[in-house]
């Protein structure tokens, strides 16, 4: 039951990075042209919180956040208004600032100069306070949807700073690999493993297919080796015979290489 709980609690906290991991997607205004937002980077004490932020910030999410973007960056820009008063990445704003509190170093070499890239909506949240609520549901409804791919190399970049995956607790020094990209993408750790899963399978689906290749030329070579130093040979005999069908299985390996080679390909 306790461990029910756990994995409940992790998966909650999962959900909670829609705040932290996603996109608008046209949600402020049918307008296309008011919708237009500018994307660029203001100093981190230039952005300002607003009394009306509706979301109660997890401080264990922004501690996991915070480890996060030590690595990777800030990988979803914040949303501000034109006076760069905070409309949506309240997790976010909170882990950069708990960054640069504990970790200036690496607060330095993420931000430099601490500029923090932000999206600046065409409007003033204190004038248009619908259009402000309107953006940070927006943002709370439509994480960005990571691909594979994307979630793969995210894996790479977070195993080259240290951390692990593998069953039960990692090594002293190292962190656990998937609750960390369960905050940073917003998946449910199987969804994760299934992504990390399929491309261990490819890659060993490539080794093998190399193997066999490797195979395969070794025996043509070996073959027509034998083939040049056998050439004297008494006729009628079974080398004899054996000489004579050489070329042909020598063509018929070329012919599985190629075939090898067009589904590794595929």
């Amino acid at each position: 039951m306790a461990q029910r709980k756990t994995n409940t609690k992790r998966f909650q906290q999962a959900l909670n990075v829609a705040d932290d991991m996603s996109v608008i997607d046209q949600a402020i205004s049918n307008d296309t042209n008011s919708n237009r937002y500018l994307k660029t980077a203001i100093l981190l004490d230039q952005i300002k919180l607003r009394s009306e932020d509706t979301r109660e910030l997890n401080q264990d999410h922004v501690f996991a956040l915070s480890e996060s973007i030590e690595v990777l960056g800030l990988i979803e820009p914040l949303v501000v208004d034109t006076r760069n008063r905070l409309l949506a990445g309240g997790h976010r704003l909170s882990a950069i600032h708990f960054l640069r509190d504990n970790k200036q170093e690496r607060y330095d070499e993420q931000f430099p100069g601490s500029k923090i890239p932000v999206r600046v909506m065409p409007f003033d949240a204190d004038q248009d306070p619908e259009k402000a609520l309107q953006c940070e549901v927006a943002e709370n409804e439509h994480r960005r949807d990571y691909t594979a791919t994307e979630v793969r190399n995210l894996a790479e970049r977070l195993k080259k700073a240290g951390y692990s995956h593998g069953k039960g607790r990692p090594r002293k020094g190292k962190k656990a690999l998937l609750p960390a990209l369960e905050v940073i993408i917003g998946k449910h750790t199987r969804t994760i493993q299934r992504y990390l899963s399929d491309h261990q399978k490819e890659n060993t689906t490539n080794v093998a297919l190399t193997a066999e290749t490797k195979k395969l030329k070794r025996i043509e070579k070996d073959l027509l080796a034998w083939k040049n130093e056998n050439m004297h040979c008494t006729a009628n005999s079974k080398k004899a015979l054996l000489l004579k069908r050489i070329p042909s299985m020598a063509k018929l390996i070329n012919q599985v290489l190629t075939e090898i080679q067009t589904q590794d390909g595929n």
